[in-house]
């Protein structure tokens, strides 16, 4: 058997691999027709034990767009793991009619613990509250297609930094980049873990910045990513109900931001970003929904091999 590439964390790829993904996405994106048989007789299994909308989607739009096919499920009760079959013996059992999976699963590490027993490339599409490395590509490929770099800006976190695998990711990522400064906004019980800060942005003596005011921080920054409050995450409902409400983006507070700021946000939104601030043309995040198509179609292709 042919030695197996997966992507479990975002660091798996080096950056001039991201910037190689980044590249082939942007000609996805130019010239479709070009791959449209890219991946033809080829199976996708997306194995999703927690609920999911744009990722199992882009996935499954991603390899039909390439030519190829999907099977899987998109929760734990529709697979024999609702038996008792441990996730070990159904991702081997999958692996024998795919020859690829995209698997999200609640427990941080499912996914590494999976590629231990598949046959086949492994893709990490979020691990509880852990990592989400190819929305991180995606967020990746929007920042670069709104800015023309990657490098060399301001960016604020707003929200659950705490739970946000998303954040996570996507800090990791930045951290490999030149000249980027970190503004996190959160209040205090959703701070971003103490392991990120010193184990890569300590470590890599990188500048950042904690406050509770998304209205101090907005004016000094080129892109602001914003997140829901996860209420999946928390063990008590209380503490959700207290916290969901921190931080409303609407058209008031984007007043003194700057004029080409970059509004992401992972999705699905609760209430955290107005309706309004959608027809505002600093909003990136429905175009990062078509870039996360794009850049799964180029990462599925790079995992099989398979150049254009």
């Amino acid at each position: 058997m042919s030695e197996k590439r997966n992507l479990i964390d975002i660091t798996d790829l080096s950056v001039a691999e991201i910037g190689a993904l980044i590249a082939t996405a942007e000609d996805i994106a130019a010239n479709p027709a070009k791959y449209e048989n890219a991946c033809a007789h080829k199976q996708l299994a997306t194995l999703f034990f927690e609920p999911s909308t744009r990722t199992r989607l882009s996935f499954e739009s991603a390899m039909l767009a390439l030519g190829g096919g999907v099977l899987g499920f998109s929760e734990a009760a529709s697979s024999s793991t609702s038996k008792g079959e441990t996730v070990g013996d159904t991702v081997h059992t999958v692996s024998c009619y795919a020859d690829i999976i995209a698997m999200r699963h609640p427990k941080e590490g499912a996914p590494y613990a999976a590629a231990q027993f598949s046959e086949v490339p492994i893709i990490n599409a979020g691990d509880g509250g852990h990592n989400h490395p190819t929305q991180t590509l995606t967020d990746l490929l929007t920042i670069h297609r709104e800015k023309g770099r990657l490098d060399n800006f301001t960016i604020g976190f707003c929200g659950d930094l705490k739970f946000g695998r998303t954040v996570h990711s996507l800090v990791n990522a930045l951290s490999r980049q030149h000249g980027v400064k970190f503004v996190f906004i959160s209040p205090e019980e959703l701070k971003l873990p103490d392991y990120l800060k010193d184990n890569v942005l300590k470590k890599n003596g990188l500048p950042y910045e904690e406050t509770s005011s998304l209205e101090e921080a907005i004016p000094q920054l080129d892109i602001l990513y914003m997140t829901r409050v996860q209420k999946e995450r928390f063990f008590n409902e209380a503490d959700y109900i207290r916290l969901k409400d921190t931080y409303v983006l609407d058209t008031e507070k984007l007043v003194p931001a700057k004029k080409d700021l970059c509004i992401l946000h992972p999705l699905p939104r609760v209430n955290e970003i107005a309706v309004a601030v959608d027809q505002d043309s600093r909003a990136a995040y429905w175009k990062q929904v078509k870039n996360g198509k794009y850049i799964r179609m180029a990462l599925i292709m790079k995992l099989l091999g398979i150049r254009i």
